[in-house]
């Protein structure tokens, strides 16, 4: 069974293509015009062993805002599309990410009902990250939570430096989703009552 997919999308305001391999080895290659978030989307896709592609621009002139939210709506679509109808998938995801002083938590459920609890809150003074505004990550987890399908919950216990914070953030939903996405060795069929996911 194949689980990999390429998806595109233009607009007037961007342009991105993704591809990704759930069963992958965590290789990457990103390209977003945004040093940070490339940086952020490595992280990503070598802890949730899964291979990534990313090739993005946009009207980053403007504003960071149409860029990052177009990259989690591309990257949500390949997840679910790589996914198919989800048989023998754990479903369920979870990790508890430190680095350095910083600590997340994020739980996964790959339940076709998109819903995000996002609770980050950034130090005083840490509302960007050089030039961008952290608060569109958020926007990017939404974006993805909502073409994926999936039930996201991100919850920051602790944390001073802004890059840390967003690292245990990306690794720890690398971490969730690569448990997530695994084929389970005793799973037969969808993993729901319904039999549908």
């Amino acid at each position: 069974m194949q689980r990999k997919a390429t998806i595109e999308r233009k607009t007037r305001e961007t342009r991105v293509k993704v591809k990704i391999n759930l069963d992958g080895k965590g290789d990457y290659r990103i390209n977003t015009t945004i040093p940070f978030l490339d940086h952020m989307l490595s992280l990503m896709s070598r802890h949730a062993h899964i291979d990534l592609e990313v090739e993005a621009s946009g009207d980053i002139e403007v504003d960071y805002h149409h860029l990052i939210e177009d990259i989690g709506i591309v990257i949500g679509e390949a997840i679910k599309k790589a996914l198919g109808e989800k048989e023998h998938i754990r479903r369920y995801g979870e990790s508890l990410t430190p680095m350095d002083e910083s600590l997340a938590q994020i739980a996964i459920d790959l339940s076709g009902r998109p819903y995000l609890v996002y609770k980050v809150r950034t130090p005083r003074g840490g509302a960007r990250i050089k030039d961008i505004a952290v608060s569109l990550f958020e926007d990017f987890f939404r974006a993805l939570t909502n073409h994926a399908g999936m039930n996201l919950h991100v919850i920051l216990h602790h944390g001073r430096d802004p890059h840390h914070i967003f690292e245990s953030i990306f690794k720890g939903f690398g971490r969730a989703l690569q448990n997530a996405v695994s084929i389970h060795p005793k799973k037969t069929g969808i993993p729901s009552t319904k039999g549908r996911l």
